[in-house]
């Protein structure tokens, strides 16, 4: 599970940012919506708010480029076009098998080398008191090189920078670089990265395939979040009748090119009073939606992984997007964990869903772009567990707004100008 997302010079954000999961404990209000274990407290679900353009996005391209990095693939960092330095910082602490690691590292855009890489496991004790563990520090620019493996130490200088180093060496050699690559790996793989307006139907045709539990869960997440549907299944060609204009036409050779994508996803049926049509071709862009998402919600909360998802509530109902959110919050969720961007304030509720860390915001103005909590907001500051915090977001007083002048457009449109406007002019 993700614990803390750190960013320096990564896209929009040039100054360094921290985007934390960790539950504040001192808070007893929700506590099905925290994971627990060996004394380590983490939200299982965070929702992200702010205006079109303010850096939300961007905060899931640095969940993705370190996700991307740790899987040895090809990561698309950028850094700030604003700052003129092409090295990027970025940092994850995250849990396995309930051990908590952080893992750091500098990458310059430009050259496309790690100058800097560092990872330690976090020993806490029952009393809350944390002890850092260094496995690895690989410092090519301080020329500082250390590692649990000593014998690994003096290659380290000599080794190229064009990738991590448990990817430059056979790390079956060395007992705990073997260890932390298994460790990184096997937490990256569990990271799905998804975009609600750009969302693949493949993940979800996958799963229908199989004949097994997953798929009828799948199947049935469908079904009950479109009330008109009857069923939802994967079907032989031979069970789709198309009508053709001339049924003594004698189709033409070219369809059987079809591409087997399209070919998928058109033996995707959905039945509606009786009636099997093809998904792709009758359902609405919300069921495609829903159909597409069903398969990493149902496999995230079955199999523990970690679902983050940009732009929930596009084409969603809200009813739909509070159900999802509270799946993952539920008690049964025992280590699946979802981090999600939103625009939809019926999700801001502090009062039946989310506790004050599970909010948080990504704010731009003139001087940069910042991104903190709920949480970050004192009783002192007038936001309570009993605040209507919805509220309070409409009135502008936790930022994350955007403040329109779309008057001035309307008007500009019908030919008028205000006269404050028109003086300015």
């Amino acid at each position: 599970m993700i614990i803390e997302i750190r960013a320096k010079n990564c896209f929009v954000f040039d100054e360094q940012i921290s985007f934390s999961m960790k539950a504040d404990m001192r808070n007893k209000k929700f506590a099905s919506n925290v994971h627990k274990e060996n004394h380590f407290n983490i939200l299982k679900t965070v929702g992200i708010y702010g205006p079109n353009n303010a850096g939300k996005t961007c905060l899931v391209k640095c969940i993705r480029a370190i996700r991307q990095i740790l899987l040895n693939k090809k990561n698309d960092l950028t850094p700030n076009i604003f700052t003129g330095n092409t090295v990027c910082d970025l940092g994850i602490t995250f849990l396995a098998s309930g051990r908590k690691f952080s893992y750091d590292f500098k990458y310059d855009a430009e050259k496309e080398e790690f100058l800097y890489e560092r990872f330690a496991e976090i020993l806490k004790d029952q009393y809350g008191n944390e002890k850092e563990v260094f496995w690895l520090v690989k410092d090519a620019i301080q020329e500082q090189y250390s590692c649990v493996d000593v014998d690994a130490v003096q290659m380290m200088p000599l080794m190229a920078k064009n990738n991590l180093l448990c990817y430059l060496i056979d790390t079956s050699k060395f007992k705990h670089l073997e260890e932390m690559k298994q460790i990184i790996v096997a937490f990256a793989g569990k990271i799905d990265i998804i975009n609600m307006n750009n969302i693949p139907m493949k993940h979800t045709i996958e799963l229908m395939k199989n004949q097994n539990q997953l798929q009828e869960k799948v199947v049935g997440f469908i079904r009950n979040a479109d009330l008109y549907m009857d069923n939802f299944e994967y079907v032989s060609m031979d069970k789709i009748k198309l009508k053709a204009e001339d049924e003594g036409e004698k189709p033409e050779e070219k369809v059987l090119e079809l591409p087997e994508t399209i070919m998928d996803q058109i033996r995707l049926v959905s039945t509606y009073k009786g009636v099997a049509v093809p998904s792709m071709l009758f359902d609405s862009t919300g069921t495609k939606k829903i159909a597409a998402l069903a398969s990493y919600v149902i496999e995230g909360l079955e199999q523990g992984r970690i679902l983050v998802v940009d732009e929930l509530d596009s084409s969603i109902h809200f009813k739909l997007t509070r159900a999802i959110v509270a799946m993952f919050n539920n008690e049964l969720n025992t280590s699946a964990q979802m981090i999600f961007t939103v625009h939809d304030i019926n999700l801001m509720d502090c009062k039946k869903m989310f506790r004050k860390e599970q909010i948080w915001f990504v704010h731009k103005d003139k001087d940069g772009v910042y991104v903190y909590s709920l949480a970050d907001f004192t009783a002192q500051q007038g936001v309570r567990d009993t605040t209507d915090v919805m509220e309070k977001y409409r009135k502008g007083a936790l930022g994350a707004l955007p403040d329109p002048e779309l008057i001035n457009s309307l008007l500009s449109i019908k030919g008028n100008v205000r006269e404050d406007d028109a003086d300015a002019q």
